[in-house]
């Protein structure tokens, strides 16, 4: 048998998680989560609140958060049948059209409609080659973004066993959001409040927005035995001037740069020259994070626990190190931390 570095398969990213752990329900308060801190250097893990951040981040640090906007993508409706089905938004694609999933697959081929709401139809136009749909929003006189955002739910991710309630219109969203364009939150950020936000200002902290649209591909588990065989989702990002100026301030400075979720991680490496500094733009990425890679523009990385055999534990991974990242996990698991979007949170420092 062929030996292999240890991370370098699929296989090496399973763990077992208790299904008790997964977070159904956001913490009553959003800084009181539980932050797992993890020192890469000595291999220490801390036990801490969120709210305790403040203590790690120094003054004139870099705070980078994606500032995207999550969508009420899922429409949930009636076929002509009078039967159910859903039509899960993914992108736009320009003249009332979308990428979406569908549900049931089987029923709603091209030519078909799902009825939303009132002066709200979906209409089914053809498959992409990835067996997604092209769909046409019929919203009549009401522009499709009201429409969307009157009629639609907040696409809460599939291990959230429930459906979306009232209170998730405000948890599943960062107090920063401004951008609309997500169809999952950039989850690290949910632990933030308006207080936590304005202590690290007053304390010299630099904030920086980038925008990151999330799309579903991030919670799509990697299939292949070797990750580099894996193909990976695009998603697209705007980082600004001010941005980029922000980072390289911190960054000539001696101060370090965080990245508050990983998907500011992908924006900031994607965008990264070779010294560090960040070039501002707009464009797609499909940049996949795994060991080994040289980080260029993220010193701290703060992040939720993610799923057995996905590209975000595998680029926990690479910033941690394998080794010390399933064995903060372990100890995660072993504590009772609450897992994944609406659960607890770790530091990478």
């Amino acid at each position: 048998m062929t030996s292999h570095a240890r991370g370098a398969r699929t296989a090496d990213y399973d763990f077992h998680l208790p299904e008790s752990l997964i977070a159904q329900r956001p913490t009553e308060r959003r800084d009181a989560s539980r932050l797992l801190v993890v020192h890469r250097e000595s291999g220490r893990i801390e036990h801490r609140h969120f709210r305790d951040l403040i203590e790690y981040v120094a003054p004139g640090d870099a705070l980078v958060v994606n500032a995207t906007r999550v969508m009420r993508a899922r429409l949930l409706g009636t076929r002509d049948s009078g039967a159910p089905g859903e039509v899960f938004l993914l992108r736009p694609l320009g003249e009332a059209r979308w990428e979406a999933m569908v549900h049931p697959g089987g029923k709603l081929k091209p030519g078909r409609v799902l009825h939303v709401g009132p002066g709200f139809d979906v209409e089914i136009l053809e498959v992409t080659e990835r067996r997604t749909r092209v769909v046409r929003l019929l919203t009549g006189d009401l522009p499709a973004e009201e429409a969307i955002e009157r009629f639609g739910h907040v696409p809460l991710p599939p291990y959230v066993h429930r459906a979306d309630e009232p209170t998730d219109e405000e948890r599943y969203q960062t107090v920063y959001a401004r951008e609309r364009g997500s169809v999952a939150a950039p989850t690290a950020g949910l632990h933030f409040t308006p207080a936590l936000l304005a202590a690290l200002e007053a304390k010299g902290v630099r904030r920086a927005e980038l925008v990151l649209h999330v799309g579903a591909g991030t919670f799509k588990p990697v299939e292949v035995d070797d990750p580099a065989a894996h193909v990976m989702h695009s998603e697209w990002f705007t980082i600004s001037e001010a941005v980029a100026a922000t980072i390289a301030a911190a960054r000539a400075s001696n101060h370090a740069v965080w990245a508050v979720g990983t998907t500011s991680c992908r924006a900031l490496e994607s965008a990264a020259r070779a010294d560090g500094t960040v070039a501002p733009g707009q464009a797609e990425t499909s940049i996949f994070i795994r060991p080994p890679y040289a980080f260029r523009a993220v010193d701290r990385l703060i992040t939720n626990f993610h799923l057995p055999r996905s590209t975000l534990v595998m680029l926990v991974a690479a910033f941690a190190g394998y080794d010390l990242t399933m064995r903060a996990y372990q100890e995660a698991i072993d504590a009772g931390y609450r897992f994944y979007s609406y659960g607890d949170a770790m530091a990478v420092v």
